[in-house]
């Protein structure tokens, strides 16, 4: 009976041990396929992961590299997902690894990689924030679309994207949305068109690789060089800045001036803003109108000058080179100022995202001296100086005409002679008679 008894505790201790084994195998290969994680919960795909996010709890982390193509729908009533690449990678399966709906906002964060491949990186009809990683793809890595119901908005603070087309349109879309870079670099090509995108900051592979509209705008500058000396081929947007291609402009009277309207003085020095969409150039009213003035009596003056009006200076000049220093200053557009200042690229207003209002820069403009022309000297005979008060001997003739006048010398020398003869003859004949 004791035998019996002690063979019926070891099956049973035996099952219990083999039930056992069997749940924690279960559980650990459980575990071994969870690839995101959402608060302490962990989840065999991202996009289960993903709806399973909550007002409590809206981050899915990346747990394990995974070939996935993904769409933002978390549960009723949530708009807003984060998802955190926890350095891994997210890999395209079939078409865009990411896909956000209208109204629907995702922010990326962390390290970590999504990977298009021949597949965009992100497509987007409502709002994506990118703060860090790396996106890649073979052909367009970033789509956005506006339509007639919803318009996307895009906002890049930092990371790093490469791919032939950088951004542009999803097929429906009749524009981009509105899409602001802040930071991050660039390895791609911007294509024209893509009116509402705005540049405010980062570093691009290839000014070439922008939109005209985009680096014309820019006043890209190259990034410090590497040790060979070579340089990495970036191109960097400061946070906001204003170049000038000439400070120091010299205008000729003798050429004809006009008056320069702030217009005209942007052109004439190359004066440029980078963050074009929120700001503007403004120069200094009350300088340009000084050099305004300026302009006008240099012109007075050389119209003097040719009037013979202002000899009275001698030899002096009738006007004196003068310069004139205009602040170029960048202010922030108001929502209208916006709209106006961009109609050519047909940018609308951005938010807001520097604090250097007042940033400005000087610009020198120089007017020419216009010079009173001196009195033209009288030719002097050779040797000694002509007096202007008496006019000097006439100079013999020295071709044909002396000739003639010989001739009638001679011819007049012979008449005296012989009427001297003829005298001669009849004074000796009146002796003889006598």
């Amino acid at each position: 009976m004791v035998s019996v008894v002690l063979t019926a505790v070891f099956a049973i201790a035996s099952l219990f041990g083999t039930l056992l084994f069997s749940a924690d195998a279960v559980a650990d290969a459980a575990e071994s396929q969870a690839v995101a994680q959402v608060g302490n919960a962990t989840y065999a795909s991202v996009q289960e992961a993903i709806g399973h996010t909550s007002m409590k709890n809206a981050t899915v982390t990346l747990l394990t590299d995974v070939a996935e193509s993904v769409t933002i729908t978390p549960l009723k009533g949530m708009r807003n997902v984060t998802f955190d690449l926890n350095g891994h990678v997210l890999q395209a399966d079939g078409s865009a690894v990411i896909t956000v709906p209208a109204n629907m906002q995702l922010t990326i964060t962390g390290p970590g990689t999504v990977a298009g491949g021949t597949q965009p990186a992100v497509d987007c009809r409502g709002a994506l924030h990118v703060k860090s990683g790396t996106f890649t793809s073979d052909a367009t890595l970033m789509r956005f679309a506006e339509t007639d119901e919803t318009s996307a908005q895009g906002s890049f603070s930092d990371g790093t994207f490469i791919a032939p087309t950088l951004f542009n349109l999803l097929d429906d879309a009749k524009n981009l949305g509105y899409v602001t870079v802040r930071g991050g670099e660039y390895r791609g090509m911007i294509p024209a068109g893509l009116n509402t995108l705005v540049l405010l900051s980062g570093s691009f592979s290839d000014s070439s690789n922008l939109a005209p509209y985009l680096a014309d705008s820019l006043g890209l500058i190259p990034d410090g060089t590497s040790g060979d000396g070579t340089g990495d081929g970036m191109f960097h947007v400061g946070d906001l800045a204003i170049s000038s291609k000439q400070t120091l402009v010299e205008l000729n009277p003798a050429s004809g001036l006009q008056r320069l309207s702030a217009d005209d003085l942007l052109t004439l020095t190359g004066t440029q803003l980078n963050g074009i969409a929120d700001y503007r150039l403004v120069a200094d009213s009350d300088q340009l109108q000084a050099l305004n003035n300026q302009i006008d009596r240099a012109m007075q003056a050389l119209n003097n000058q040719i009037d013979r009006a202002m000899q009275a200076f001698g030899k002096r000049k009738a006007f004196e080179a003068v310069s004139q220093n205009i602040t170029i200053t960048a202010v922030r557009n108001t929502s209208d100022d916006a709209i106006d200042a961009n109609s050519s690229r047909g940018a609308g207003s951005q938010l807001r995202t520097s604090d250097h209002d007042g940033i400005s820069a000087q610009v020198t403009v120089t007017i020419k001296a216009v010079a009173e022309p001196e009195e033209p000297e009288e030719p002097e005979e050779p040797g000694k100086p002509s007096d202007p008060e008496k006019p000097g001997k006439p100079e013999m003739p020295r071709s044909g005409s002396a000739v003639q006048a010989l001739a009638i010398i001679s011819l007049l020398l012979v008449i005296a002679f012989a009427i001297c003869a003829y005298a001669t003859a009849r004074l000796r004949s009146s002796r003889l008679h006598n």
